[in-house]
């Protein structure tokens, strides 16, 4: 892509990350060298990285609206994890407009060469009054946890307002003898983060952490660090919103998005993605897996005969039926209407079988008050070396149709 060849000549590593995927639509000369063929994602999500959202994608509005987004990333120098900030904006013009241009905000010759040095204690001016009187105002009157932090001591905690004590647990004077690395639930690998956000410019997004109060307890929350001098020391002044319902909340809404609401299953959605992690584990260590995709049979009839709320009933006792019959590891969902599909991990064919023939004996003898007998047709498939998901589902849609021409109630090896 000539139009960005340009970057190359850059000693700045610099990204060109579709948002919907995490991949790497460009990178330069630098960065290429930098990652060591790791992926964004590992690269976002190492032992030292630090980020507001989880999905680059739910920076759009951000980075739109022009804020200041900035991130950690974990690269691997000299066998030692390294951390380096990264800011993120929105690219808006060229072939790739409306992707992330990931710019880092530190020389790649630095840190392909050696660890990025923490930025040196600031000459010691005299005492700034102005600063001193805004900073205890400040700490005072905030209503949102505050700590006064200072990086070149081991990351300690020089100060705690009130709501900071409350929050934590720990009495003010307490907090005078501890640090970052005591309340961060990343231990002392805290500390090369510290160091790297304590070089950002003040004014980027909060940085979301798990922090651990007093009784033990951890809690999710958004740290923002700006840079602060106080009688000539570069300091940092951490403002804390706990933000742990919030993340409670959004995990149960991501769970309610990938369940049926009628059985409670996973559904088609959830079912697609394991089989897409199924398929690259197969690619890495050759483990057979197994489909099997069932029907209920005439079940218009049961709909148009007892009504649906009936048929209803019926699909809901068949789910807790199937689910009680599988392994821990198998997944089970919803397929649509009254299909089910399972995914059978590390499952040979006779395996699969055998279990399909049970399902069919065990779906005939279940009863229902009011609602007649049912029973299931079954196409079962094995994964082929080298097979796309595309060819695997068409192979056990074909054997679900077979069973069904054979009679129903029956079960066919596609």
């Amino acid at each position: 892509m000539p139009v960005y060849e340009a970057l190359n000549a850059l000693s700045t590593p610099v990204w060109i990350v579709s948002p919907q995927t995490a991949e790497a639509l460009f990178a330069n000369q630098v960065a290429r060298a930098l990652a060591d063929g790791c992926s964004i994602t590992t690269l976002r999500h190492g032992s030292l990285s630090a980020r507001p959202l989880a999905r680059l994608a739910d920076y759009t509005p951000a980075v739109l609206a022009r804020e200041q987004v900035v991130e950690i990333w974990t690269f691997q120098r000299h066998g030692q994890a390294v951390p380096l900030p990264c800011r993120l904006t929105l690219l808006s013009m060229g072939e790739h407009a409306g992707a992330i241009l990931v710019e880092a905000l530190a020389s790649g010759d630095a840190m392909l060469h050696a660890w990025p040095q923490a930025g040196a204690c600031l000459s010691s001016p005299a005492p700034d009054t102005a600063v001193r009187g805004f900073y205890e105002l400040l700490f005072r009157t905030n209503s949102a946890p505050m700590l006064l932090i200072d990086p070149e001591a081991d990351g300690r905690i020089l100060d705690a307002n009130e709501a900071a004590t409350r929050f934590y647990g720990y009495p003010r004077e307490v907090f005078a003898g501890k640090h970052t690395w005591e309340i961060n639930a990343a231990g002392r690998n805290i500390l090369p983060v510290m160091h790297a956000v304590a070089q950002l410019p003040g004014g980027h997004r909060p940085l979301r952490f798990e922090h651990r109060l007093a009784d033990g307890s951890l809690r999710h929350v958004q740290t923002y660090a700006g840079p602060i001098v106080l009688d000539g020391r570069r300091l940092m002044l951490c403002v804390i919103h706990d933000i742990t319902e919030q993340e409670q909340l959004k995990r149960e809404l991501e769970q309610a998005a990938l369940r049926d609401a009628l059985t409670g299953l996973w559904n088609r959605r959830h079912m697609m993605a394991q089989l897409e992690q199924v398929l690259a584990g197969k690619r890495a260590d050759d483990t057979a897996f197994c489909l099997i995709l069932l029907d209920v049979d005439y079940f218009k009839l049961v709909n148009d005969s007892y009504g649906h709320q009936a048929g209803d009933r019926l699909l809901v006792a068949l789910a807790h039926t199937l689910a009680s019959r599988l392994r821990e590891r198998d997944t089970l969902c919803r397929w649509g209407g009254e299909e089910f599909l399972l995914l059978l991990p590390s499952t040979p064919q006779d395996s699969a079988l055998q279990l399909a023939s049970t399902l069919c004996q065990t779906v005939a003898a279940m009863t229902h008050d009011g609602l007649p007998s049912i029973t299931i047709s079954q196409g079962v498939v094995q994964h082929r070396p080298g097979e796309s998901l595309h060819n695997l589902m068409s192979r056990v849609d074909t054997a679900l149709y077979q069973a069904k021409r054979a009679g129903r109630n029956a079960v066919v090896m596609g």
